[in-house]
């Protein structure tokens, strides 16, 4: 005897207090937002997103029912949610690492660099190319191990801040799909003087590349076929993995 059907599960609905930046985005300071069941804070964001495109560019904290929350939180009927752009009294971090799904910002990333005391202000952004190794790549796609990722470069910054005079430092790296010609991956330093802006700009770019578990996939022209690429990290001072 087949099991008789059963309902699909119900869409929780949930308030969205708006403030600051958020506000001005999306023109309201409340709202009611109809999600499928299950859906967390980044579905939440992505759908606000396509409501305010402005919203991809702010940097956000998350409260769900008056607590900081993360971007990964479940939502359930009658939640309260609120997107928090940067507090009164926050200052921009000196060094920040970050990972996202949106296409990056080099021009943004800038603005949060440059100070007045800077004479220099160094970008090397790593872009998806068409080809690799004798085969043609239609797009990357970027995971990571977003907690290891983001302890390993706390340390990096803190020696880069040791070896170079540079004022702050941004690394923020692309995770799913990167088509061609968009940018995987943007590093900017800021510093007094151009030497140490390029020298520290291109230390932390080798040591993410050599040490920071982030993973790339290839898809590939030819057959559809896709590979992933990479060697063993190789931490500075220690012996490649293996």
């Amino acid at each position: 005897m087949s099991e008789p059907l059963r309902d699909p599960p119900a869409p929780v609905r949930v308030t969205v207090r708006c403030f600051a930046a958020v506000r001005e985005a999306l023109g309201v300071e409340v709202l009611v937002v109809e999600l499928p069941a299950g859906a967390t804070v980044a579905a939440l964001q992505a759908e606000l997103g396509r409501r305010a495109p402005l919203l991809a560019r702010l940097a956000l904290a998350y409260a769900c029912n008056r607590a900081y929350a993360t971007a990964a939180t479940v939502l359930h009927d009658g939640d309260e949610v609120a997107l928090i752009p940067p507090i009164s009294g926050g200052d921009e971090p000196p060094f920040r690492f970050t990972l996202q799904h949106e296409p990056l910002d080099a021009r943004e990333l800038e603005r949060q660099c440059r100070t007045d005391h800077d004479g220099a202000v160094v970008t090397f952004a790593g872009v998806t190319r068409d080809h690799n190794d004798g085969a043609r790549v239609v797009s990357l796609a970027y995971e990571a191990y977003a907690e290891m990722a983001t302890a390993l470069s706390t340390a990096i910054f803190t020696e880069a801040q040791q070896r170079f005079a540079i004022t702050r430092a941004r690394i923020t790296h692309r995770l799913g799909t990167v088509p061609v010609g968009e940018a995987a991956v943007v590093v900017v330093v800021s510093a007094a003087h151009r030497g140490p802006a390029f020298d520290a700009c291109r230390y932390l770019m080798d040591r993410l590349k050599h040490e920071v578990p982030i993973w790339k996939r290839e898809q590939l022209q030819h057959d559809g076929g896709s590979r992933w690429v990479g060697e063993l990290p190789r931490p500075e001072g220690g012996p490649a993995g293996g």
